[in-house]
């Protein structure tokens, strides 16, 4: 997280800020070049509103509204090279806040499905995606953290033992042929990985997402579906994420 800064900084040329921003994300260990091009292309400030769009360059968490947070750039740089998107694969995002996350991953995928239980949220990402032209998003409000039927998005139906092999159906359309997922991401902490989520994972794909109880610092995770019943969990670094929560909210 940076440092305070005077007025004196936030008068910095716009390309002077960009050029720092992207600096930073280097030297937090960042050495992706597609991930770099990416951030390079999309332009947080664009996402963030308000008081705090002259911080939309620093290296921080920034209020959104809904009680959540615009994820420090470093973090979202680390969480996209952590899940290793191909120019082919369908990515679904879990917890979709300000849209930045979900902008960067669509200029290294076939195409990003990303949900949110908040539909101002949601509302205000899909007009930024939008005007900035970002048509292979579909964005939609849901309850994520289970992928319930009646958020609205795919989930395989479960049976008594949750991974068991063999084709299971996809429970409800417009975006049950999508399932399962090459890439799944998760942009606040669970307890646990979902059960739902994981099924929804493509056999050889990854699912990266903070891990841990809300009051203490979580692990950021990275899972490899190796078949239908094993999964391969690696520990990447210590994050803080808001927490994954059920339900829609009434927003």
């Amino acid at each position: 997280m940076t440092d305070a800064k005077g007025p004196e900084d936030h008068a910095e040329p716009l390309a002077e800020r960009k050029m720092r921003f992207l600096f930073a994300l280097r030297s937090r260990g960042i050495t992706d070049k597609r991930v770099l091009e990416a951030m390079e292309r999309i332009d947080r400030g664009a996402f963030v509103r308000g008081h705090f769009a002259d911080r939309a360059y620093d290296d921080m968490p920034l209020p959104i509204g809904c009680g959540q947070t615009i994820s420090q750039p470093s973090v979202v740089a680390l969480m996209t090279e952590a899940l290793q998107v191909g120019p082919r694969d369908i990515v679904l995002e879990v917890g979709t806040g300000s849209g930045y996350q979900a902008a960067v991953l669509s200029q290294m995928a076939r195409r990003v499905y990303t949900v949110d239980r908040h539909r101002s949220l949601v509302r205000d990402a899909s007009e930024v995606f939008h005007r900035l032209g970002l048509h292979n998003i579909v964005a939609r409000t849901g309850d994520g953290c289970l992928a319930r039927r009646d958020a609205g998005w795919p989930v395989v139906r479960g049976t008594a033992e949750p991974f068991s092999p063999g084709p299971a159906p996809v429970a409800w359309a417009p975006f049950g042929e999508q399932a399962p997922f090459d890439r799944i991401i998760v942009t606040a902490a669970a307890e646990d990985p979902p059960p739902t989520l994981l099924e929804q994972l493509r056999i050889g794909g990854i699912m990266v997402l903070p891990v841990g109880q809300s009051d203490t610092v979580q692990q950021l995770v990275r899972i490899r579906r190796l078949d239908e019943r094993r999964f391969d969990y690696e520990d990447l670094r210590p994050v803080r994420f808001v927490p994954l929560v059920e339900g829609v909210a009434t927003d």
